[in-house]
């Protein structure tokens, strides 16, 4: 759950110290960028430098769009070294604050999973389980981790299966089972003299590392700007030339809809949405040292959102709210095929 590190010949000290910079020139998004630069110096092992990046943005106070996910991560990487006391209590302060996203509540019971404390890890992701799935008609992706580490946990405390685990059982598509993958004693083959147990072994490992590389190296998603309505009014108040593009909001949103489905049909996978704010979008010509009427900049400046990591993916889950924020659920605004 933590933002995408690659771990293979790159220099993470450099990196981190990049995604820095970048974040000082891009302030809208220095939320993703430092939370990609603490990552890296984690795996450089500088953690107090990665501490003090989680710091830096929880200092921004109201800002922030996921600050539970940033105490998680932050008391995650102050228990690696030796901050425990501090660590617990972050824990148990998201816990409290029960939020809705999945990430947090995966990397606060993975960290205790990671120190032994694996009651402690069964309460932290069925506390999540009941709170984000019992009234969800079909587990959206992103909390697929918290049926599988709850699987995990319960498997390694030798709890007989419950309705959860069975989702659990359910959702995973690898060849290798939840119940193989999760057995305590895997482990140990790892250290047994039988070289037929090793190859096996391996061979199972590789699968598992084959099938996760995959699902990381998504490439960034074809994007399709969206103008939220007060931004849009603005946009075109300030730059009349871009009226041609945008007649209306309603006109706006119906081609954002049309455009994806038919870059869908055409076999385009990975598709997504971006949406623009006027500042931004400013600022971005003014980088690119362009006047912010000219039109052509408007494809460049969703691709540059979604290099940041700002697309949402389309379509979205099915129960899942509209991406046009009307408040509805796809299926009954902008998913509905009438």
């Amino acid at each position: 759950m933590r933002p995408d590190t690659p771990a293979e010949n790159v220099d993470h000290t450099t990196e981190a110290a990049r995604l820095e910079r970048t974040a000082d020139l891009y302030p809208e998004d220095a939320e993703t960028l430092l939370l990609r630069a603490a990552a890296h110096r984690e795996l450089s092992g500088d953690r107090p430098a990665a501490t003090a990046l989680y710091d830096r943005l929880l200092a921004s106070g109201d800002s922030l769009e996921n600050p539970a996910l940033v105490r998680a991560l932050k008391a995650s990487n102050l228990w690696e070294y030796g901050h425990e006391a501090e660590a617990r209590a972050i824990i148990e302060g998201v816990r409290t604050a029960s939020p809705k996203d999945p990430a947090p509540w995966v990397i606060v019971a993975e960290a205790l999973e990671a120190h032994d404390e694996l009651e402690a890890a069964q309460e932290t992701f069925t506390e999540a389980v009941h709170l984000l799935l019992t009234d969800a008609p079909e587990p959206p992706y992103s909390t697929h981790p918290l049926l599988f580490g709850r699987h995990r946990v319960r498997r390694m405390l030798g709890v007989a299966h419950d309705e959860w685990d069975t989702l659990a059982d359910t959702l995973h598509s690898l060849p290798v089972s939840l119940d193989e993958l999760h057995d305590p004693k895997r482990i140990w083959s790892l250290g047994s003299d039988n070289p037929a147990e090793l190859e096996a072994e391996i061979s199972r490992l590789r699968a598992e590392l084959g099938a996760y590389r995959e699902a990381l190296s998504r490439p960034f998603p074809v994007a399709v700007l969206h103008w939220p309505a007060s931004e849009l009014s603005e946009l075109v108040g300030a730059y009349p030339d871009l009226a041609a593009e945008y007649p209306s909001h309603e006109a706006h949103l119906a081609t954002i809809e049309t455009s994806l489905r038919e870059l869908a049909a055409s076999g385009t996978q990975n598709l997504g949405i971006v949406s623009g704010t006027v500042p931004s979008y400013e600022a971005f010509a003014a980088s690119e040292g362009s006047s912010p009427s000219d039109p052509t900049l408007l494809p460049q400046y969703a691709t540059i959102l979604a290099a940041r990591g700002r697309a949402v993916a389309w379509p979205p889950q099915r129960g899942a709210a509209c991406w046009c924020v009307s408040g509805r659920t796809y299926g009954e605004c902008h998913g509905d095929a009438g």
